[in-house]
This record gives C-alpha cells, sequence and structure tokens, in this order.
C-alpha cells in the first residue's frame, strides 16, 4: 500500500495544447520538498508508524510557433502525502495492522486515500495460522471511484509437510497507485499449495525444499474464466554446498487474456503450454561462483515458445574485494500482443521478441564501514513483427491487412553507478552517487552489434550526482541524553 518511489515520481498529468503549440520542457520528476518518518513500539507490541512527504509545484513550458508565445502550465500542484500505521502484535508471532495512506493535491488534480486492515494469527504452538486483508481505495477526480481488494487463508507452517490454501479478488476500480503500487485489477484467485522440506542434513543433502501449487484464475466483471495453473519447484542442497533445482509449470487449458487488448471486456485467446526449468549454483563460499538457469516455454501452437536463461559469474579476490557478472538473454518466438486500435478495431500482432541484460558490478569494502561499488548495466530489446490480426469478440484472431503500421523498434539503456556509503553511525548512512546514463529508441530491429553500441552512444548522457545522508535516531538514546543532563 505504500511504494516509496511515488513521492516525487512522475507529474500527474500532461500539458493540454493547441494546434500550433508544442511542449518544449517537461519536468521527469517531481521535486520532493520535504519528508520524514517516525516509527516505533510500546511495551505493549503496539507498533506506530508515521511518514508525511511534501513535493513542490511542477510546470511544463509550451511554445506557441505562430505567435511566439510561451506559457506555463502546472503538471503536478503542491501535494502532500500521508501513511499512518498501527500494527499490534500478540502472542509472540500474532498480529493485526490497520494501514491508511493518502495524498492530496493542491486544486483541481486527483486526491487519493486508501484503508486496509491485515491480520496474521497463529495459534498458541505455532503450527497452524490464518491471515488475510480487507482493503479500500477512493480516488478522487471528476467523480469518486472506490475499489476494494480481499484476501484470506489458512496455512500449516510447521513441519516437513505444510499446506496454504488462500484466495483473493481485486475488483476493477482498485486503484492504490497516487501513494502505493497495485498492477492487475478485475481478478480473483485462488490457490492450493502443498511443500515438503527437510532443514536437517540427511546421507547425501544438506536440504531439500519441493512445492506444488494449483492456481485457478477468473475475471470478476463480467465473468470469464482466465487460466488453470498447476506448478511444482524443487530445490536441493548437496554435501559439497552446490544448490540445484528445477521444476514444470503446465496450463492445459486455453487462456483468456484480458489484459493485453487494453479494453474493458475484451480478451485474447493464449494457447495452453507447458514450461520446465532447470538451475543450478556452485558453492558460494569458494572464490569463484557460478550459477545456470534454462527455462523452455512451449506453447500449444505450432512455432511458438520462449526460451529464458540467465548466467552469472562471482569471483572473490579476497574478503575486501569482489567481482560479479551476470547475463541474461530471453527469446520470445511467435508471441502475440496488442499493436493498436481504431474505432471499430483491436489490431494484435505476432512477433519476435528478444532481450538480453547485462551488468558487471564491483564491490570493495575498506573496513566494516566503507565501501566502494561500480556498476556497468546494458539492457537491450528489440521486436520484430511478422503479422497482424484483428481481435474477434471470442478472443480469436482473424487475418487483416488493415494495419500496416510499423512497429519494429530496439530499446537501449546503458547506465554507470559508482556509489560509495559510510556507515557513520548504527543505522545511519552517508551515500555519494554518480550516474551516467543514456538510452534510445529505434523504429527498426535486428541490428547487428557493433552498430547498436554506435548508434546508442551516439546519444546525449546525463550525468547525476546525488548526496544522501541517513541519520538514526533511537528513542531511549535520545531519552538517556536528556537523563545525564538533568
Amino acid at each position: 500500500m505504500f511504494y516509496s518511489r511515488r513521492v516525487g515520481g512522475e507529474p500527474s498529468r500532461y500539458p493540454t495544447i493547441n494546434e500550433n503549440e508544442e511542449v518544449t520542457e517537461y519536468p521527469s520528476k517531481v521535486k520532493l520538498f520535504n519528508a520524514f518518518k517516525i516509527s516505533g513500539r510500546t511495551k505493549k507490541g503496539l507498533g506506530i508508524g508515521f511518514f508525511n512527504g511534501v513535493t513542490q509545484q511542477m510546470e511544463a513550458t509550451i511554445v506557441n510557433h505562430e505567435t511566439g508565445e510561451v506559457r506555463k502550465e502546472v503538471v503536478e500542484p503542491w501535494a502532500n502525502y500521508n501513511v499512518l500505521v498501527f500494527d499490534q502484535r500478540f502472542h509472540g508471532n500474532s498480529s493485526v495492522s490497520l494501514v491508511n495512506t493518502n495524498v492530496t493535491r493542491d486544486g483541481s488534480f486527483r486526491d487519493a486515500n486508501a484503508t486496509g486492515i491485515l491480520w496474521d494469527i497463529s495459534n498458541k504452538k505455532n503450527t497452524y495460522k490464518t491471515f488475510g486483508s480487507l482493503k479500500g481505495s477512493w480516488v478522487m477526480d471528476e467523480g469518486t471511484k472506490f475499489g476494494t481488494k480481499a484476501e484470506a487463508g489458512v496455512e500449516k507452517i510447521a513441519g516437513k509437510h505444510r499446506f496454504s490454501i488462500n484466495g483473493n479478488m481485486t475488483t476493477k476500480d482498485w486503484d492504490i497507485n497516487d501513494v502505493g503500487f497495485s498492477t492487475k485489477t478485475n481478478l480473483g484467485n485462488y490457490n492450493a499449495w502443498y511443500g515438503y522440506r527437510i532443514l536437517q542434513p540427511t546421507k547425501n543433502f544438506n536440504n531439500i525444499f519441493m512445492n506444488f501449487n494449483l492456481n485457478y484464475f477468473h475475471r470478476l466483471e463480467p465473468f470469464i474464466f482466465q487460466n488453470l495453473v498447476f506448478n511444482n519447484n524443487n530445490s536441493f542442497t548437496d554435501k559439497q554446498f552446490r544448490t540445484f533445482g528445477g521444476g514444470i509449470e503446465f496450463s492445459p487449458m486455453t487462456q483468456n487474456d484480458i489484459y493485453e487488448p487494453r479494453t474493458f471486456g475484451r480478451h485474447l485467446k493464449v494457447p495452453g503450454y507447458f514450461d520446465s526449468w532447470v538451475w543450478f549454483e556452485s558453492d558460494s563460499r569458494k572464490k569463484l561462483q557460478y550459477n545456470f538457469e534454462f527455462d523452455y516455454y512451449a506453447f500449444d501452437e505450432k512455432g511458438r515458445n520462449q526460451i529464458i536463461t540467465n548466467f552469472g559469474l562471482r569471483y572473490r579476490f579476497s574478503d575486501r574485494f569482489n567481482v560479479n557478472w551476470t547475463f541474461n538473454p530471453s527469446f520470445s518466438n511467435n508471441e502475440t500482443g496488442f499493436a493498436g486500435k481504431s474505432d471499430t478495431d483491436i489490431f494484435i500482432g505476432r512477433r519476435q521478441r528478444n532481450t538480453y541484460e547485462n551488468a558487471l558490478t564491483s564491490k570493495y569494502t575498506f573496513n566494516e564501514k566503507t565501501a566502494l561499488s561500480l556498476t556497468f548495466r546494458h539492457y537491450f530489446s528489440d521486436v520484430t513483427y511478422k503479422q497482424f490480426y484483428t481481435l474477434n469478440q471470442d478472443g480469436s484472431l482473424a487475418e487483416t491487412n488493415l494495419f500496416d503500421k510499423n512497429l519494429n523498434g530496439t530499446y537501449n539503456a546503458w547506465n554507470v553507478d559508482l556509489r560509495f556509503s559510510w556507515w557513520f553511525a548504527p543505522g545511519s548512512q552517508l551515500t555519494l552517487l554518480y550516474r551516467n546514463a543514456t538510452s534510445n529508441y529505434l523504429e527498426f530491429s535486428r541490428l547487428n552489434v557493433t552498430k547498436n553500441y554506435d548508434m546508442l552512444f551516439s546519444q546525449p548522457t546525463v550525468n547525476n550526482f546525488s548526496l544522501k545522508l541517513t541519520y538514526f535516531l533511537d528513542y531511549n538514546r535520545v531519552k538517556s541524553w536528556t537523563k545525564k543532563k538533568l
């Protein structure tokens, strides 16, 4: 319900412009004016937390090309963010919480409020628990929009054999994104889970984890079946402290994707699939550690599949200095996705999508209080469309020649982060960060590596310096200071 990046995030509006006008300056971020947080817990187990943040008014600059007139328009007014939490602990491992979040913006901009009651209650032996929540969201913007989210479940939390049965529902008007973070709405989900675990070493293994999941999804309004998924995960750590595992997942029925058409009440049929994966991590105690993962989706449609891979290397030169490299390529062949829409039709494209993520990170620890890290990251994704369709009312596709836009594209993002951290007191940190970043989007795909890098680094780069100071004030310590003075 609270996602701190909302405070000082993007402006909530884009300027309204006339035919001869152009937006020449638009703020990418909202400036933070002030923020503070107070939290603690009483002797009777009542936790209290309060956060307040105030952001400044931000304006866009608009130029009229005919008259030369320059005007300003407010895209984010002065705004006040509040978060209040009461959390009562009892019986050692149980709690009931009340959470309220609120954002109030000046003028005619939207305001928002959300309130939730959450519980997590275990029995005296701490072997079973029940959990859940009831939440409501109110958004005030040319009227009031009210949405709800609810969850409830029971779980066995002790022993080798464990299980959980739970369900949750989210209405279509659930919206906490002014202060919190939420994604899919208008959804019901019911889950049954069984897990087996061995934490005491056996003859061949230090630990074993296995679990089996069954999930059922449906749209709430209007009701429609979405998906039925079975999942199995397995993890083992052997006597040489190597960790490995794998699993399977399958959806035996055709799925109904209610989000990809981007139009309320419509859905896209997606074939069932069978997914299998394996992974391995070497002994992390050694200087050289490596890991890999291979994940393959086979869809019930000719030529359609998805491959996700992860590779990693870490070398520890000493207790102070280590270097870590990760490489994550993925390939989605013959997938279908939203391409656009007209007044009468929704267009779906069949496409090939390739993504590569590369990161190289090094860290040097000077002592127990200071450390320096340097990270290089590159994200690359390209998409090539093969064919376009119109979406039928039943979610199936019909070939079309009505859509002829070029949607092929390549996106790159590159950044370098240099971070120095100093923990000068318990819970207190001074961080100096330098970031060099650039990105580009090209309206064509399938570039070779050299040309892609040449075009990326021909773009202007952004250099940011930031200094962050966090100082932890412990109430009991402050109280002792006061007593000494007296």
